[in-house]
């Protein structure tokens, strides 16, 4: 990946050791994990970050993303009532503000943004809520989120990304918060044939470094257990003694 949004260590980070850690302890954990990472210098990375998962409410950070660049097209700014839907979309995961927001961008729009990120897996037709995409995909696109954002709604969307509710502040920002990582992110969850589907994607920086980091599981026994995977995973991958060494 050619653009980098945060100054790069002298390193990549997260390191190969961490990565292997990270397979060590999905060995372990039951249900289908996908790890994509782009590293601190924009290298592509992962764990079978290439299989492909129906979405949930991941893709509403894509939902905000093209609504944002709809409406810069346009030149003008938000109103009131389009906060209020992109608020709830992302702030408290509402479905009813993810179709109202889908229904104003569709299917077209929602392709273009994912070539623009360079996601290979990604595919979409008639519902927001059956995409399908690979860790790969989504790690593409949190790495490119504020490029990707008009300039003048970019605090905006970061912003709202970062201001998620605590219930459902788990795994990686609630993992990284504590140890001193700055993060914007989305998550989903919903049933499938295999059992929870259990997503996160996000953005962690630390001081002057940033990668992006998704984390995809399907037949999770359950929601806690999806969860609490996606958790084992950033406390493997979000270590300040690491970076800093």
């Amino acid at each position: 990946m050619a653009a980098i949004p945060a100054t790069a260590s002298a390193k990549a980070f997260p390191t190969r050791h961490q990565l292997d850690a990270v397979r060590a302890y999905l060995k372990h954990r039951a249900g289908v994990v996908s790890v994509g990472v782009i590293d601190s210098q924009g290298g592509v990375r992962g764990v079978h970050d290439k299989r492909r998962y129906v979405t949930a409410s991941v893709i509403k950070a894509m939902l905000l993303v093209s609504y944002l660049r709809k409406v810069n097209n346009q030149g003008r700014g938000l109103t009131g009532d389009e906060r209020s839907h992109l608020r709830r979309m992302i702030r408290v995961s509402s479905n009813s503000a993810a179709t109202w927001t889908y229904s104003r961008v569709g299917d077209g729009r929602l392709r273009r943004l994912a070539r623009k990120a360079d996601m290979d897996q990604f595919s979409i037709c008639c519902s927001w809520g059956y995409a399908r995409f690979s860790a790969r995909d989504q790690a593409k696109f949190f790495w490119l989120l504020e490029r990707l954002t008009p300039r003048r709604f970019r605090d905006y969307a970061t912003h709202l990304l970062r201001s998620i509710v605590s219930w459902q502040s788990w795994g990686i920002p609630r993992v990284g918060r504590r140890r001193g990582f700055s993060v914007f992110f989305k998550g989903g969850w919903r049933g499938t044939y295999r059992g929870r589907l259990v997503h996160q994607a996000s953005f962690v920086r630390y001081h002057g470094t940033g990668f992006s980091l998704a984390v995809l599981t399907d037949g999770n026994p359950s929601m806690s257990y999806g969860i609490e995977t996606i958790s084992g995973v950033a406390r493997r991958i979000l270590r300040p003694k690491e970076l800093a060494g």
